[in-house]
């Protein structure tokens, strides 16, 4: 007679595989009443014996796990978006830029861009663990509690699997089941849902699992994450996947050349409104893994994969008013405020018109009918004008003089698009916009504020600029008088803030909000220059040897630490404990044996991996580049380097090291 414990796991057994039938390959092999009778009884076993407890037991997906904060948690392999193509010009632009890096032969995978809400699963001994959201890339929500309903998400493996791997995929709504439920909805009085994406997206959302569970989510992988997948291309590493039992989308398919990828794209262009679940585009990755690992990164998106974006539905409208935003640099941005108009999913009320120079290239007048369409998809733009239907009382736009919200007046370089508005300390949308940047996710990272609560206090006059944060601590008598702000919510924001003097150098100097010094550039000046006295007293020389840092970027921040003003706020927030230098143990072991050389890193290694080799590089001083040019210093080759590179290398007269010989001079 079987042990209790063999019973629940034989159970659990024969309804993955059951799940696993269903869902992925779309082949039952059990009615569904045979189905509950067994997950019955496997709740009743687990109940009675909850010694046997397994997150990952098939009675896991009817859900009921109450979620009140979904915790943020740091990918352990950053989600990197994807650079987008809308034309078969681009498409060959980007060819040439990756056959500039790598040698041999390319070969290319075609999926569908299925749009969904993004997430990262997590396995480890062939069990999901963690389920986390795309957020910013770097870090996002875990939702594994909600994801483990998602029936077509297999909690455990099968056949062969690497120990521990991430697989990347996207959480989709299919295009029936969103009807039928936007048709009952509408039949119960209650307003649609605006598409399937957003309908996803705010379901993985959801508190309550068991809601989660009665929505037929499915969740569609596409690419594997990890060391050691023992895997050479992409196009296996999908075959794998679905041999672990994950649904992977069918359409897939490879090509040698440009001219397939293309006919693909026209083929799915068209063929895609058939599909059960909305996609805007192909992704094009390049098939070779090793190739892809030459290829690498930069700062948002990876050199070996490019979305091409299908062309965006159009729909005209009338432009009812034009009105102008503020932004915290200053920045002055014209809005085309529109007759509502039902486009890709969504109702559009507004469209960015950019600057001056769209307005009068295409002629944008109030009262126009106007052709607006969404680009990638997501944000709505003005392409044209039908000019036939022009009032014959239309005037020309005159753009605004000063700006709309202070008066001050707008200035325009030469250089610029824009217009500014230059009364940076007085203007409230700037001085709005500087705190909410500061205290935002890639920034100071501070919880419990958000616009709402920084509107409220800066027209209590209790925040001014970004200083007074740190304030507020000895203002919670005034903070409770506001309206909407009891007891805990003033003790969550007062927490946050006072987090957030734990929050690093590189991303305290990108929260300032200096003009062209985003997250990357914020890094670079951080490990470069190592605090703020050496940052805010360097020259244009100084700053200009600092990898990537060009004249734009270093006179903006010589004029930013040259004023005044910029000085005594870094003066109050220093007098607050914020953190203005490294932590320099995290800089133990490095060195500047390699400062000033830029080095290629090429082949396959056996002693380091490739992206150690480029760490140890960084760490040391160096710079790594991607493709070999005069201005090339070493080229580190492994096995398998391209033989036209290891040619230009020796006819630039480049030095070329090997891997032993590269660990070698570090250790030096």
């Amino acid at each position: 007679m079987k042990t209790i414990a063999q019973q629940i796991n034989q159970l659990r057994e024969e309804l993955h595989s059951h799940n696993h039938n269903y869902y992925i390959l779309d082949n039952p092999t059990i009615s569904d009443y045979d189905f509950d009778m067994k997950l019955k009884e496997l709740q009743k076993l687990e109940l009675e014996n909850p010694e046997f407890k397994d997150a990952n037991s098939p009675t896991q997906r009817v859900g009921g796990g109450i979620t009140k904060k979904f915790n943020t948690v740091v990918h352990r392999n950053r989600m990197y978006s994807l650079d987008n193509a809308y034309s078969f010009e681009e498409l060959d632009e980007w060819e040439n830029r990756v056959k500039k890096i790598v040698d041999g032969d390319i070969e290319y995978v075609c999926e569908m861009k299925y749009d969904g809400a993004s997430i990262s699963l997590t396995y480890e001994n062939g069990k999901l663990i963690k389920a986390i959201t795309r957020g910013d890339g770097f870090q996002g929500d875990e939702v594994t509690t909600n994801i483990r309903t998602i029936k077509s998400i297999p909690l455990n493996l099968k056949g062969n699997y690497p120990e521990s791997f991430d697989i990347r995929g996207e959480i989709v709504f299919p295009n029936a089941e969103f009807e039928k439920l936007n048709e009952q909805r509408i039949s119960d009085g209650e307003e649609s849902y605006a598409n399937p994406r957003n309908l996803a997206s705010g379901t993985l959302k959801m508190q309550d699992s068991a809601e989660v569970a009665k929505r037929p989510l499915e969740c569609l992988l596409y690419f594997l994450v990890g060391d050691n997948l023992k895997i050479e291309s992409q196009f296996d590493a999908l075959e794998n996947a679905r041999k672990m039992g994950f649904k992977v989308p069918p359409i897939s398919e490879k090509f040698s050349k440009l001219e397939g990828v293309k006919s693909f794209i026209e083929k799915w262009e068209t063929e895609r409104h058939n599909l059960a679940y909305e996609t805007d585009g192909v992704v094009i990755k390049v098939n070779s893994l090793h190739q892809q690992d030459e290829l690498g990164y930069t700062a948002k998106s990876p050199r070996w994969a490019i979305a091409f974006k299908f062309k965006a539905e159009q729909k005209s409208t009338l432009l009812k008013e034009i009105t102008y935003q503020v932004g915290r640099t200053g920045a002055i941005t014209p809005v085309a405020n529109l007759e509502p108009v039902h486009l890709a999913g969504t109702v559009v009320r507004r469209a960015s018109l950019h600057n001056a120079d769209q307005i009068e290239k295409l002629d944008i007048r109030v009262n126009d009918t106007v052709f607006v369409e969404k680009g990638g998809e997501i944000i709505p733009k003005i392409i044209g004008v039908d000019l036939d239907k022009r009032p014959t009382d239309s005037v020309p736009t005159k753009y605004i003089e000063n700006c709309p919200e202070c008066g001050a007046k707008l200035e325009r370089k030469e250089s610029e698009a824009h217009h500014y508005c230059v009364n940076t300390y007085n203007c409230p949308p700037q001085i709005k916009g500087k705190i909410e940047h500061f205290i935002s996710r890639k920034a100071m990272d501070i919880d419990g504020l958000g616009a709402e609560t920084i509107d409220l206090l800066f027209n209590a006059d209790l925040i001014n600029n970004i200083a007074n944060l740190y304030s507020l601590k000895d203002k919670k008598f005034k903070l409770l008088g506001l309206e909407r702000m009891a007891e805990k919510s003033v003790n969550n924001m007062i927490t946050g803030i006072e987090a957030s003097k734990n929050i690093e150098f590189e991303k305290v100097l990108f929260a300032l909000g200096i003009r062209y010094v985003g997250e990357t550039v914020a890094k670079k000046l951080a490990v470069y220059f190592k605090n703020i006295d050496a940052l805010s007293s360097a020259n244009l020389e100084e700053l200009i040897a600092v990898d990537e840092i060009g004249e734009r970027i270093a006179e903006s921040v010589i004029e930013y630490f040259s004023n005044e003003k910029n000085q005594a706020l870094i003066s109050t927030l220093k007098e607050n404990g914020i953190q203005f230098a490294v932590d320099e143990s995290k800089f133990e072991g490095n060195t500047e044996i390699l400062k000033g050389l830029a080095i290629v890193v090429s082949g396959v290694f056996t002693q380091l991996t490739r992206n150690e080799i480029k760490s140890e590089i960084e760490k040391n001083g160096g710079k790594v580049t991607s493709s070999i040019s005069k201005k090339t210093d070493y080229v580190v080759a492994g096995d398998k380097m391209g033989p036209s590179k290891l040619e230009k290398a020796t006819n630039l007269g480049i030095k070329i090291i090997n891997e032993q010989e590269f660990i070698d001079l570090i250790k030096k």
